[in-house]
Formats: structure tokens, C-alpha cells, sequence
């Protein structure tokens, strides 16, 4: 594919049922960035007031996709979403933003863009979980993750591979030519119960191409992630913990108390 076009980026969403955090995403983008850019949202057969509401927006590309009966869920129709983003994607980069992250700061994507400094080998730009914790949290969650330890212990090498570092999909740039060129998928791997976007991640290294793995803590300066959204608003359709739950409704109310993000939700000219 050589004649995407330069200096620009498509900005991939997926929605499926959560109308305020797909509005705060779309706003918030609208509002922060400054580099030449496109937006796809790719409906997960939502049929409800989110759909009406996308509807409603002229300077977004919407595609409805429909689920097909007895189609797996979840994580399989992400990942198909994302496919169906690409697909569509005649830009240089090709950007996953989750529904529930928002990016929060001037020039976002022309800093992240600027990561990519030229170098044709350079196919990825991004970070793992937009989440910052103590150092000894996550000391003890490693070490004491009665699921890693068993997985460790009966899965041996397939676990090696699976718990390798990934840039997430949360937010992550792509470089569309290779993706196409490469024939990568976000499904791959969906079988062996991979996430989207972690194989496409492990094919893109092991090909030799460069991919560059911002910190936790730079990338959040970019994105608010309120993590696991759709699930914590349709908790009855996904398997989650109640644990999980409360943590994101704390997040979700403090997100709707802020200030911030209040005067976005207010401002209904940046639908325009």
C-alpha cells in the first residue's frame, strides 16, 4: 500500500454501548489535537442511544458492525473492530484509543507521532497499562499472583510467551504500511486466548521491526485510562470481578465530579 497519506493519522475507535464514555473520548480528542487526523468508530452492534448519538456526529467515520448469531464476544469483537479500523485506514499511522481513555493534553499525537522520528523501521509506538502504582504493590501483586504462579508452574514455556511485555492497545500508534505489508492481524492469537493487539505486538519484534515502549508514567501525561470501562458498565455481559467493578465505578465517579472533564461534557460544540 503506497499511496496512504503522509503526515496524517486515523484515530481507531470502538464503542459498544457506553454513550458517555464514547462522547467524553470523541470530545476529548476533538478538543486536544492538532496533528492532521481522521476518525473512524466502529459500532460493536450497539443499537441503542450511543449508536443514535454517533449518528449524529458529521466529522467521524462511523461503520456498523453487526454480530453475527453465536459469534464469540468480548475480546474476539475488539479485535475484529480494530481489524475493520484498519481496513479502512488510508493514513501513515493507524491509532487504537480505548473508549474509556482520554487524552487529556495539547499536541497529544504530534508528541507521540514524533516518536516515530522518520525512521521507516520503527512500526509501533506506545506503552503497557496506562496505570501508575507503588513500586511495592506491584511487588506483591507479582509475587503473590496465585494465577501467574500456576500458570508458571503448568504452562512453562506457552506461559513465557504470553506473559512477554506488549504495548497495549489502550492507546498505541502503528505505522499502517507495515501492518498491511506484514499481513497482521489484532485477532491473532485470539484462539490461545491472547488479548488483541499482543501477537500483532510479538510479530512486530520478531520480524526485527523497532518498536519503541514509552513508560506508564510519560504516557499517562497523554491519557487518562478509566480501565475496563465497558465491563464496569455492563458488568452482566462479561465475566469481571465485583472487585474490578468497584474500582471502576470509583474511577468513573471521579471522572464525572472533575472539573476537567466536566467543562468538556458541557462543551457540546466540540460534536461539531
Amino acid at each position: 500500500m503506497s499511496d496512504v497519506v503522509k503526515r496524517k493519522a486515523t484515530i481507531c475507535v470502538v464503542n459498544y454501548k457506553t454513550l458517555f464514555l464514547t462522547m467524553l473520548c470523541l470530545r476529548c480528542i476533538r478538543k486536544f489535537t492538532r496533528y492532521p487526523y481522521e476518525v473512524i468508530v466502529i459500532d460493536n452492534d450497539s443499537r441503542d442511544e450511543s449508536l443514535n448519538y454517533l449518528k449524529s456526529l458529521t466529522w467521524i467515520r462511523l461503520i456498523e458492525r453487526r454480530n453475527e448469531p453465536g459469534m464469540s464476544g468480548g475480546s474476539y469483537t475488539h479485535g475484529a473492530s480494530l481489524d475493520l479500523g484498519l481496513q479502512n485506514c488510508s493514513t501513515e499511522f493507524f491509532v487504537t484509543l480505548h473508549s474509556d481513555a482520554f487524552v487529556q493534553k495539547e499536541n497529544w499525537l504530534s508528541d507521540l507521532v514524533s516518536y516515530f522520528n522518520d525512521d521507516e523501521n520503527t512500526a509501533c509506538v506506545g506503552s503497557g497499562k496506562i496505570e501508575i502504582k507503588p513500586k511495592w504493590e506491584t511487588f506483591l501483586k507479582n509475587t503473590f499472583d496465585m494465577k501467574k504462579l500456576e500458570n508458571r508452574l503448568f504452562h512453562g514455556l506457552e506461559f513465557a510467551g504470553r506473559s512477554r511485555y506488549y504495548n497495549r492497545t489502550i492507546c498505541c500508534l502503528y505505522r499502517t504500511e507495515t501492518l498491511l505489508k506484514e499481513k497482521l492481524s489484532f485477532l491473532m492469537g485470539n484462539n490461545n486466548g491472547l488479548t488483541p493487539g499482543k501477537k500483532l505486538y510479538f510479530e512486530l519484534v520478531d520480524r526485527g521491526y523497532r518498536t519503541l515502549e514509552l513508560s506508564a508514567s510519560l504516557m499517562a501525561d497523554y491519557v487518562f485510562h478509566l480501565g475496563h470501562g465497558t465491563q464496569v458498565v455492563h458488568p452482566e455481559q462479561f465475566s469481571i470481578r465485583r472487585r474490578t467493578i468497584r474500582k471502576g465505578n470509583r474511577a468513573l465517579s471521579k471522572v464525572k465530579a472533575s472539573r476537567f472533564f466536566q467543562s468538556i461534557c458541557a462543551d457540546n460544540s466540540l460534536d461539531n
